[in-house]
């Protein structure tokens, strides 16, 4: 049998950018915070993972930077969507509505046949 953590892990590894740039939408973000919030949505296994994507990104041209200073220590890397990110998020949305539409009819067809192999053996028996 197929692990559940494994599935979960591949799933998360496939949205983890596309769901950082969404949490961007809301204007800058200082990096801890926003591997924070993608860990607090279950979708951030752990923050150092984060870095080397927020790096694509920036390289990217999806994502800018800036410093700014802390009251509570070194000065703080904040996080931006370019206006090409959001563009890409847009249409990230539309392929995950239609590619989520996909998934639930295959799941839907296999829980459907499932239902009825099951309905058919019991009626043999």
């Amino acid at each position: 049998m197929y692990p559940a953590e494994r599935v979960q892990t591949n799933l998360r590894k496939g949205v983890l950018e596309w769901c950082a740039l969404a949490v961007m939408r809301g204007g800058d973000v200082y990096g801890r915070d926003l591997a924070r919030r993608l860990a607090d949505l279950g979708l951030l296994a752990s923050e150092g993972s984060l870095y080397p994507l927020l790096a694509r990104l920036r390289e990217s041209g999806w994502v800018e930077t800036r410093w700014a200073e802390s009251a509570s220590g070194p000065p703080r890397r904040y996080y931006r969507l370019t206006a090409a990110g959001a563009d890409a998020v847009v249409e990230f949305e539309r392929a995950w509505r239609d590619l989520a539409r996909s998934v639930d009819t295959a799941l839907a067809v296999v829980a459907e046949t499932h239902d009825d192999e099951q309905h058919d053996e019991k009626g043999r028996r």
